[in-house]
């Protein structure tokens, strides 16, 4: 998860009950729209996992996740918090964030977990692109073999577009609880629109004061091609 020094050396332990969990994964729907799944961000980005998965070793079958010599296996923070941190990167800001439950062999870092078997529990959909909070999916347009990627959007920045909903969501995953993150207890008392300026404007109002700035412009442009024919005489 590209994490410093943090993310050093530890050692394997065996099962002590799942681990609760928390990372960053795109959300993905099935070429027959049929399965909802995900894909991660680092060496898992060729792969696409379900509710319920067994890492894999891309670089060799020999040897079951997560290996000492090896850096496969899922990976996972041990706060919310991080992985929110994660997610405001710009190549990531059309993941979703899950929270997992752990199980099977893992090693432990200080900020989290390489392990082997996974359960997703919950997904948490972060702020559409342009701000709001987001309220569905929508195609994203890449993706892998079989697969298309789902970016969370709000109502206002899907328009027309055809979109799943975060209860369409859940029951194509087998009823994993699908949410808007809400980071604070009313984040949107932070960012929210300006009261009195958009929706309070008179269009009607507006005509009067576009004319004079479009006859303000007409007259400038005026202004300067009368120089530049001047100068142009000049030159001759």
């Amino acid at each position: 998860m590209g994490r410093s020094s943090s993310w050093s050396i530890a050692r394997h332990r065996g099962p002590e009950g799942p681990l609760t969990g928390y990372k960053i994964a795109y959300p993905m729907i099935s070429a027959d729209s049929r399965r909802v799944g995900f894909n991660g961000v680092a060496l898992g980005r060729t792969q696409v996992y379900g509710q319920v998965a067994d890492a894999v070793c891309i670089q060799s079958p020999r040897h079951h996740p997560p290996s000492s010599w090896c850096d496969c296996g899922f990976y996972c923070f041990h706060t919310l918090e991080d992985a929110r941190d994660l997610a405001c990167d710009p190549q990531y800001q059309h993941c979703v964030l899950l929270e997992i439950a752990a199980s099977g062999r893992f090693v432990r870092y200080e900020l989290g977990l390489r392990y082997a078997r996974q359960t997703v529990r919950t997904v948490r959909l972060g702020r559409c692109g342009c701000g709001r909070v987001s309220t569905a999916l929508a195609d994203g347009g890449p993706g892998v073999v079989g697969w298309r990627r789902l970016h969370p959007v709000c109502g206002l920045c899907a328009g027309p577009r055809p979109v799943l909903t975060l209860a369409a969501f859940g029951t194509l995953s087998d009823g994993i609880t699908v949410c808007s993150d809400q980071a604070g207890d009313d984040p949107d008392a932070v960012f929210a629109p300006l009261a009195g300026v958009a929706d309070d404007v008179d269009e009607a109002s507006l005509v009067p004061l576009l004319s004079a700035e479009v006859a303000l412009l007409q007259a400038r442009l005026d202004q300067v091609q009368s120089r530049l024919e001047q100068l142009t005489h000049r030159s001759e």
